[in-house]
């Protein structure tokens, strides 16, 4: 499916946001992954604050929804599913994080060169692909 304006792509954005928020609860719950619990509910914390972000850069920017369109961008590069979470064992857990986290980095860097034209838009997507950047450094130093 196109992603092809303002709307679809936040819309987007908060999905993928709800998806991996889904994920790290249930992964900071697994007893395989306690060694790891801390970081994932830090993650689930960070990530609910992305979608107030997304959430209220939809809200903000309301007028500017139908003035630019937007082409070739599609969601399927962006469909990651992650099924089972609660029975993962630590090292699934944090290598599906890491497949999360670098579609999220991609979409949001993605996402920004398209929607350029509205640049609060453009900055407020770059400041959640870099909480994302964060995140996956941390998941690759382990």
């Amino acid at each position: 499916m196109p992603l092809e304006n303002f709307g679809s792509i936040l819309n987007f954005a908060e999905e993928v946001e709800l998806q991996d928020l889904g994920f790290y609860k249930t992964v900071a719950e697994n007893p395989a992954c306690a060694d790891h619990k801390q970081m994932f509910e830090a993650f689930a914390t960070a990530i609910n604050k992305n979608v107030k972000s997304v959430q209220r850069t939809r809200r903000e920017n309301v007028t500017e929804m139908i003035l630019e369109p937007i082409k070739d961008f599609i969601r399927a590069p962006f469909c990651e599913e992650c099924e089972g979470a609660g029975s993962m064992s630590a090292s699934e857990a944090v290598d599906a994080a890491r497949r999360l986290e670098e579609r999220a980095v991609r979409y949001y860097t993605e996402a920004a060169v398209k929607i350029k034209a509205q640049p609060e838009v453009a900055r407020a997507l770059k400041t959640v692909g870099k909480k994302h950047t964060a995140h996956l450094n941390k998941l690759k130093e382990m």
